[in-house]
């Protein structure tokens, strides 16, 4: 769709819902099935509705609470409809039509493997190669764990052939959610929506806080030194953080900004973590001596997988790339080669990034906090702890980058299916040329939620 103005979807744009009990309604909520009539049918409303309203029926949309009769008679049916609820399943079309027109405007199509690709990349690739693997080389796995990240690879990889096959199937925003929904029901779903926005939450807020960390190191500092320490809140609650609050908002507002132009940030920004992962791959083979690989397997093939299932961590984010399925141009082609490509090469980097560091120092002399910086240093290289502190800074910024992207596609097909209130479903429909790109569909309200919880979460609580 590249004619730069979001679309308004054909006929009823937004499919009321309605008790299960009852067939779904195709008109507008609260709108009359001859208001919808007065339109043509198809097209464009006569009198569009705004973006920016606060009526009932965008927080309320259900006909049970149309009026104070409507109510009682509901709750005189709790238990048939809370069965139907329960065993109620969606579908492929409605996942993908039905529920896509209670956003009103299409998202666009803007996407290619290549976009995708680089989210991958920019979404999985942060502190967990140059956290994990000196900690698990050390305590587990010692030269092997070369092996421990293919088998997780291995592991990652499978995960990703069955995100690829869902979401070429339902390319909807959902990702993960609307896959349980149409496979298992609305329990289901409704148990992984909380865990997303859990995830969203914790997650996020955690990755913040920790970028003020290695902000700090960057520069010199303690790890708190940046943070504002109060007396007298409770231990865990006293160290404010005001710079993880402008991450996420910095992160959350250009996510809010489009689509496209935050693909296109993320590509240059994953091009610069490339440039500092080259070279650590290039100085630890150059210092390299093949003697610390013996013994290879110093703890036995055991220990190789017990670090596999830590390293795994290193490995996700990838879920965030199955909820831009519907804004890909292509879905069935650009979905399996975005996600198995980049996932098949962020695990030849894992593997190099490995072996570079057992063979430039003993595995038994790793740090296990710092292993790059103090292997580096160890090799007279120490002016390289601030490049790989600046490579965890990257990875994280664009984690959060992504992520962002990720959450409020998640959030809006939630409040699509009215787990939360269809406001948050709603796509903005204007048009913004800058530097001559044209973005449409923003997704202004599932950023802002996501952002003040996140911002809350992230100024006050120590997550890790």
């Amino acid at each position: 769709m590249e004619s730069g103005l979001a679309e308004p979807f054909i006929g009823a744009v937004s499919s009321s819902p309605t008790d299960l009990t009852a067939p779904e309604s195709t008109t507008m909520a609260g709108e009359s099935p001859a208001s919808t009539a007065a339109s043509g049918g198809g097209g464009e409303s006569l009198n569009p509705r705004s973006y920016w309203r606060f009526t009932k029926s965008d927080f309320f949309p259900e006909p049970s609470f149309s009026s104070w009769t409507s109510y009682r008679s509901a709750l005189s049916r709790t238990f048939p409809r809370l069965r139907n609820r329960l065993l109620h399943r969606s579908s492929d079309s409605d996942e993908i039509d039905l529920l896509r027109r209670r956003s009103e405007n299409s998202m666009r199509r803007c996407l290619t493997w290549w976009d995708l690709g680089w989210l991958g990349f920019g979404s999985v690739v942060g502190t967990g190669i140059f956290v994990l693997t000196g900690q698990e080389a050390r305590l587990n796995a010692g030269p092997a764990i070369v092996l421990s990240y293919a088998a997780s690879g291995l592991s990652a990889l499978l995960s990703v052939l069955c995100y690829a096959e869902f979401a070429v199937e339902i390319p909807s925003a959902g990702g993960s959610f609307s896959y349980l929904r149409v496979e298992l029901g609305d329990t289901a779903a409704y148990l992984a929506a909380a865990n997303i926005l859990l995830e969203a939450l914790v997650g996020a807020a955690g990755l913040a806080r920790s970028w003020t960390s290695y902000f700090a190191t960057l520069i010199g500092r303690d790890p708190d030194a940046l943070r504002i320490h109060v007396p007298s809140l409770a231990e865990g609650f006293n160290l404010l953080d005001p710079i993880a609050v402008v991450v996420l908002i910095a992160c959350s507002t250009f996510a809010a900004l489009g689509t496209h132009r935050t693909s296109i940030l993320n590509w240059i920004a994953s091009v610069l973590t490339l440039f500092v992962i080259v070279f650590v791959i290039a100085a630890g083979f150059v210092n390299a001596k093949p003697s610390n690989l013996s013994p290879f397997f110093p703890f036995g093939a055991s220990g190789v997988f017990r670090a596999a299932a830590v390293v795994y961590w290193a490995y996700t984010g990838f879920d965030m790339m199955a909820t831009m399925a519907e804004e890909t141009k292509n879905p069935s082609r650009d979905i399996p080669i975005g996600l198995i490509g980049s996932m098949s090469a962020i695990t030849a980097v894992y593997c190099a990034m490995a072996l570079a560091l057992v063979m430039m120092q003993k595995y038994s002399e790793l740090d296990t906090n710092a292993a790059y910086s103090v292997a580096f240093a160890a090799a007279g290289m120490k002016w390289a702890k601030y490049l790989v502190a600046l490579g965890a800074l990257k990875g994280m910024t664009t984690g959060m980058l992504v992520g962002a992207l990720g959450q409020a596609r998640y959030t809006t097909q939630i409040a699509r299916a009215h787990m939360i209130p269809p406001f948050f479903a709603l796509v903005h429909p204007k048009t913004v040329l800058l530097l001559g790109y044209q973005r449409t569909g923003t997704q202004v309200r599932r950023d802002g939620l996501v952002m003040q919880l996140l911002c809350r979460s992230g100024f006050w609580a120590r997550l890790g």
